[in-house]
């Protein structure tokens, strides 16, 4: 590290930004209040004369085909779920059936409230680009009606200058495929009921009848076999079949369709634990042993009274797996996953107390079980608290990790400070002031006075920071690797 000092390195602002956009809508499926009123609506549907619905459905094709691909597909998907409350010895025709669906389906605008939190990766497709450039994909919160929140993507290049070329938005927006029935492993399985505090008779007697590896489907066999049998009875019996039930649906997989450009896929809310949102992913390209590569996340799923840590993994952002994180030291938001392991074990930053920066470590990715504060709020505008910023990044000097630090009037503002390679738990230097502090056209917003990044990239020697202003709108920011370390005061343990 260089013995000079600057008083604060030079931050570049971009010029250009992400904002919300309401007209980028999915489709979802709407029941009324009530299940009682869905056979009324049907029968409705049903009586009208055959060339009305023929002109109400060609009507609705018109306007909405163009808003989605195809629309008749997902009219189909949705009428299988309430296709039980038709009348048995009613036969539908197909206009009636696409007008049933229909019906039954709603617009939701994703991004309509807000686009922020971004984190940024290297693409998996590095090909046929110029030299000294690099092709990105970048995660963002997305938020709409009711606040809820979900993760979008955008697709870009870094030249050899480090001016940003994004890929053109597709007017179309789609929800992957669930899997309907994933594989799960039973061993975690059980250690997870475990920390629920869920394992009792119950649970032994279904998991001891799976094997190593399950499936949904097997479990849902295996339960009902054993509400059958009826071999204990009681309250505390059926809670712990629905903690299964809900541990099983916390724990899934989805596709998109490979000819779908990246900015078509949106991550939206699956389980019960999600229902008001996914929120802030922090992706990272991480390296095995054996030079494999899968991109991690870690994101907080938010059901409007409790967060659960998730994992998201994936290998060409076309399929995911979304999993639960297991754990005492894994009860918080704001995790950070390390690129590679360090001496044999994977590697996380976290937020155990919402105030101080822990570090933990861990022989299982999937499972953290203590951790250690490495980092206390030490500055003014950090006093309330601090937290990562996303996944640290590597330079011969150290470990950089962005941080995030509120101050008076709640104002988060973004720090850095520099990790031991080898030993990660300590701090070699850190800013004494603020990388970034909300100016004044980046104050104004859902939650004011805020710039808050989830992960950043460093690209011909200098780091790439796209950063949420005030939980609205997103912008990039970059500074030189070498300034900003040589930035640095040293931090003497």
């Amino acid at each position: 590290m260089d013995a000079k000092k600057y008083l604060n390195p030079k931050v570049k602002r971009k010029k250009k930004k992400l904002l919300r956009d309401a007209s980028r809508v999915i489709t979802r499926l709407h029941l009324p209040d009530g299940a009682y009123r869905i056979p009324k609506i049907i029968q409705r549907i049903v009586a009208l004369p055959d060339t009305t619905a023929e002109d109400l459905l060609a009507q609705i094709m018109l306007d909405f085909s163009e808003r989605h691909r195809d629309i008749k597909r997902v009219f189909g998907l949705h009428l299988n779920k309430v296709k039980d409350y038709v009348p048995r010895d009613t036969v539908l025709s197909e206009t009636q059936r696409a007008l049933i669906g229909a019906y039954f389906t709603m617009e939701y605008s994703i991004e309509s409230a807000a686009l922020f939190n971004p984190s940024i990766v290297p693409h998996p497709d590095q090909s046929h680009l110029d030299k000294g450039s690099l092709r990105f994909i970048m995660s963002l919160r997305a938020t709409g009606e009711g606040h809820v929140s979900s993760i979008v993507f955008r697709s870009g290049i870094l030249d050899q200058d480090n001016t940003i070329l994004f890929d053109p938005i597709s007017d179309y927006v789609e929800t992957p495929d669930l899997q309907l029935d994933p594989v799960y492993d039973r061993h975690l399985f059980q250690l997870k009921l475990n920390e629920m505090g869920a394992c009792n008779e119950t649970t032994a007697h279904v998991l001891d009848r799976l094997p190593e590896d399950f499936t949904y489907n097997e479990l849902k066999e295996k339960i009902e076999e054993f509400r059958a049998k009826n071999v204990l009875s009681g309250a505390r019996q059926n809670e712990t079949l629905e903690i299964m039930y809900w541990l099983a649906n916390s724990n899934y997989e989805v596709s998109f369709r490979p000819d779908r450009l990246i900015s078509e896929r949106v991550i939206f809310p699956v389980s019960e634990n999600e229902s008001k949102g996914i929120e802030d992913a922090r992706f990272v390209q991480f390296f095995d042993d054996n030079g494999e590569v899968t991109y991690y996340a870690t994101a907080t799923a938010y059901n409007g009274f409790k967060v659960l840590p998730q994992l998201i993994e994936t290998k060409d952002f076309i399929k995911f797996n979304i999993l639960t994180l297991n754990g005492k030291a894994v009860q918080n938001k704001g995790m950070a996953l390390f690129p590679r392991k360090i001496g044999g074990r994977y590697v996380m930053l976290s937020r155990q107390d919402g105030e101080n920066n822990h570090i933990m470590f861990s022989d299982n990715i999937h499972f953290w079980q203590k951790s250690q504060i490495i980092q206390e709020p030490k500055h003014p505008w950090e006093f309330i608290q601090i937290g990562n910023c996303g996944s640290p990044l590597e330079t011969d000097a150290g470990w950089i990790v962005l941080t995030h630090g509120v101050g008076p009037m709640r104002q988060y503002c973004i720090g850095a400070m520099l990790l031991d390679l080898e030993n990660p738990a300590k701090i070699i230097a850190r800013l004494e002031e603020p990388l970034l502090t909300p100016h004044e056209e980046e104050r104004e917003g859902y939650v004011p006075n805020v710039v808050y990044t989830c992960g950043a990239i460093i690209h011909n020697n200098e780091l790439v920071i796209p950063y949420a202003m005030s939980d609205i709108m997103s912008g990039i920011a970059t500074v030189g690797v070498s300034e900003l370390i040589n930035c640095m005061q040293p931090v003497f343990s």
